[in-house]
């Protein structure tokens, strides 16, 4: 049971996280601090799905369910619980890296945007 438990845990610390790597940069707005942590973490999520890197997260939930007599799943976090959520089918089509990519590309631009817009904002 504390494995299942850890391994929900993992999935929303995940989940949060992508949440961070989308909007950490309106955070950066209020707090500029903010930037310190958001950049890095902007630019691990865009690469993760821009070049099909799997999260470390991913194995560590699939090793928790494992653990606590659950299934793990194949292929990434966003793949089996983001996706399916908010993304149709229709994406992905044939061929999923290109719906991937599109979401790395999404993320790399919008926060370097963002981030551009701040630093024009904070020199006037």
């Amino acid at each position: 049971m504390l494995y299942r438990i850890m391994a929900d845990f993992v999935v929303m610390f995940h989940l949060l996280f992508i949440v961070f790597v989308f909007f950490g940069a309106f955070l950066s707005f209020r707090w500029p601090w903010v930037a310190f942590l958001h950049v890095p973490a902007f630019l691990w999520g865009g690469l993760i799905d821009l070049y099909g890197w799997v999260c470390p997260l991913t194995p560590l939930e699939n090793d928790l369910r494992a653990r606590g007599a659950g299934e793990g799943y194949g292929g990434s976090f966003t793949e089996n619980y983001i996706l399916p959520l908010i993304y149709p089918e229709q994406l992905f089509g044939s061929f999923p890296r290109g719906g991937f990519m599109a979401i790395g590309l999404l993320v790399l631009a919008l926060n370097a945007f963002l981030y551009w817009r701040l630093y024009k904002r904070l020199r006037l």
